[in-house]
């Protein structure tokens, strides 16, 4: 069956906007960028996209409807999406005060730790977006509103291509520039600050997931 182009094109309009918008994913690739081995980084972005593709996969068979639709069901992801946002935003928070009290103490720059595995990368990537409940909600609401009963077999899997690849390109993007040894020479001293805003923004979201729980 035909492609609906016009569909293909609003989807990459918005996701593309919501990529860019800041959010826990985008702040994980440039704290991972600014600090990490590049392969971590790419990891990273490679673990979102994965991620992604899952919502949409999940999103385009109706199977995030059944988890939004069911109470029980829902409550448990969203308390698992937050303890681990939480957890995160708690590591990146004990990371940044730590660079920052070495750096106190030492009075130099203090080189990325290089300390995540390519696999660590993935997962941290992979999870971050995964579990994050406000994903599932964006791509429920976004496909509600897009995807018609008439829409082809044909469509959906060039939807899914199509978010995987836009996901997989921005990412690398910010990982490919960030990760350059003379970017992350510069970014070295702002290594507290990019680890306290990563753990701010990771707590807010944990904040904003639990406030509605409530």
């Amino acid at each position: 069956m035909a492609l609906d182009y016009q569909l293909l094109l609003s989807l990459a309009v918005i996701h593309t906007l919501a990529l860019a918008s800041p959010g826990p994913d985008f702040v994980l690739v440039v704290k991972l960028a600014s600090q990490e081995r590049r392969q971590t980084a790419l990891a990273c972005a490679l673990g979102l996209a994965v991620a992604i593709t899952m919502h949409t996969i999940l999103s385009l068979t109706g199977v995030s409807l059944v988890i939004k639709s069911s109470p029980n069901l829902y409550l448990a992801v969203q308390l698992m999406g937050a303890s681990y946002l939480a957890w995160m935003g708690y590591g990146a928070i004990k990371s940044g005060i730590a660079h920052w009290r070495q750096q106190q103490a030492l009075a130099v720059d203090v080189s990325p730790s290089q300390g995540l595995s390519s696999l660590q990368g993935f997962i941290q990537g992979m999870s971050t977006n995964l579990l994050n409940p406000k994903a599932l909600v964006f791509f429920i609401t976004l496909f509600s509103s897009l995807i018609t009963p008439q829409v082809s077999i044909t469509t959906k899997v060039a939807i899914t291509a199509l978010l995987f690849s836009l996901s997989l390109i921005w990412f690398s993007l910010i990982a490919l520039v960030l990760s350059k040894p003379s970017v992350q020479q510069k970014l070295q001293r702002a290594t507290p600050a990019i680890n306290l805003l990563t753990g701010a923004l990771f707590i807010s979201v944990t904040l904003v997931i639990i406030s509605r729980l409530i």
